[in-house]
């Protein structure tokens, strides 16, 4: 294997690095992968560098963004075999990106702030990208997103052309309106309309989320954990006072769980 070993590495050592695991001789694994069965792994290694992002943990972080940085360097590798591209040109064309659609730094329009910038990229995305219509905008998110992301993201570029409500009371109207339909579906519905009408109810939930300026993913995320919590402490409330939760009643368990949340409030 001709790789020389160094006491520290660069980014152009990642680069070849991957190439020698991929070369003839490398690691099996390495060269039986497909941009298709790494495709997990891409989303897996960013949702942990996210997470160390949430906890604060910056060595955590560094380790994390690099297995973010093997995955580009795997499906570029991939693609550097098949003679398409290679890393120069994936940094190639992310430089000519910021540059293009930042022409309030680079060029000779100017943006006073937040909203002025995101105006300035948002109108050369439009053009760079042949979009005439806002709905090849909306078009354009990525539909890989998670759901309530892309919601959000499609929401916004509808309000972008006037088309949301005047305030916040607007848009938990909607959201009563499709909560009342819900509850018809699931009474009355075929298995299409339920699936259809929650579909409804969860893309409104995100709305009034954009109304109120918060960002509904985290939300979720964060409300996912606080039920962990909450559960845990029942689950050993039970425990203590040997209830078996397995038989208990609806009703019993209610209790506890009104019981924590009293106390956690």
């Amino acid at each position: 294997m001709d790789f020389q070993q160094k006491e520290h590495y660069d980014f152009n050592d990642l680069v070849e690095i991957v190439r020698v695991l991929r070369a003839p001789g490398g690691c099996p694994w390495d060269r039986a992968q497909t941009h298709e069965s790494i495709r997990s792994n891409f989303i897996e290694e960013t949702y942990e560098a996210i997470e160390a992002i949430d906890n604060g943990d910056k060595s955590l972080l560094k380790e994390e963004l690099g297995d973010v940085l093997l995955q580009v360097a795997l499906h570029t590798e991939m693609e550097r075999e098949q003679g398409v591209f290679d890393m120069n040109d994936v940094c190639d064309d992310i430089c000519k990106k910021l540059i293009i659609r930042h022409p309030h730094v680079f060029g000779d329009l100017s943006a006073a702030n937040v909203n002025e910038a995101l105006s300035n990229w948002d109108a050369v995305k439009m053009k760079t990208k042949a979009q005439t219509t806002y709905t090849e905008a909306m078009q354009s998110v990525s539909r890989a997103l998670p759901s309530l992301m892309r919601a959000e993201k499609i929401q916004r570029k509808a309000a972008k052309v006037g088309f949301e409500w005047d305030d916040v009371g607007g848009a938990l109207e909607k959201l009563d309106e499709e909560c009342g339909e819900l509850k018809a579906a699931a009474v009355n519905g075929s298995e299409s309309e339920r699936h259809e009408e929650l579909g409804d109810v969860l893309f409104s939930v995100v709305n009034v989320a954009r109304y109120l300026g918060v960002d509904s993913e985290r939300a979720l995320y964060d409300s996912c954990d606080k039920f962990i919590n909450r559960f845990s402490m029942v689950e050993k409330l039970a425990q203590e006072r040997g209830i078996d939760m397995k038989s208990a009643s609806l009703e019993e368990l209610d209790a506890l769980w009104d019981e924590v949340k009293i106390k956690q409030n």
